[in-house]
């Protein structure tokens, strides 16, 4: 059973979205370099999807392609997919996060499927706040947890706590946001260098 390591921007973006609609359903692809056979998929960002036109299609095929090729330019896959339920109970996957999840592993086998559990979802929790699922002939099951990996869990969970204090979700774009206006920055580079400046001053 391959390794999964989640790094800080790619948890921070993830919890940033599911604060920025905190009412609604959020989705969003998880981005990786390609691994060695056997290697650790290391996810190392994500790009917010939707929050109110999740289950359009149509939109999902531009989105999927403009990411698959903006991720190239940085030798970058589109290496899994992350959900949060609408409902503060409910972290299991529905159909429409199998059905992208498994639409994703058809191009990338080794594609994991992150549900985040917004009971947990606080500004700093004890423990990461999400379940990783991985396919088993053609099932979703979770991953062992000893083989998730986080890059320093605790600079990622001060980092997210210092991100919610400021208020940083506010400055999330996802491609919802971006469609309603396209001058909007689906990439968010004014967000990852926030991410990137608050990691280096906690760092320190």
């Amino acid at each position: 059973m391959a390794e999964v390591e989640i790094s800080a921007r790619a948890y921070a973006k993830m919890c940033l979205h599911a604060a920025r609609y905190p009412h609604a359903a959020v989705n969003g692809l998880l981005l990786a370099r390609a691994p060695r056979p056997g290697g650790c998929l290391c996810l190392s960002d994500c790009v917010p999807l939707f929050h109110s036109h999740l289950a359009l299609s149509v939109m999902l095929e531009v989105a999927l392609n403009q990411v698959d090729l903006w991720g190239a330019r940085g030798n970058l896959v589109v290496a899994g997919y992350y959900h949060a339920n609408a409902a503060l109970d409910d972290q299991s996957p529905g159909p429409l996060a199998l059905k992208i999840a498994g639409r994703i592993a058809e191009f990338f086998p080794e594609a994991v499927l992150v549900m985040l559990d917004n009971q947990k979802m606080v500004p700093q929790p004890r423990v990461p706040p999400v379940l990783v699922l991985e396919q088993h002939n053609q099932r979703w099951a979770p991953k062992d947890k000893n083989v998730v990996m986080w890059r320093e869990w605790e600079e990622s969970r001060q980092l997210v706590g210092a991100l919610l204090e400021g208020r940083a979700h506010r400055h999330l774009v996802d491609f919802d946001a971006h469609l309603d206006d396209i001058r909007r920055d689906w990439t968010n580079q004014r967000l990852n260098v926030e991410i990137a400046r608050r990691a280096a001053a906690a760092a320190n």
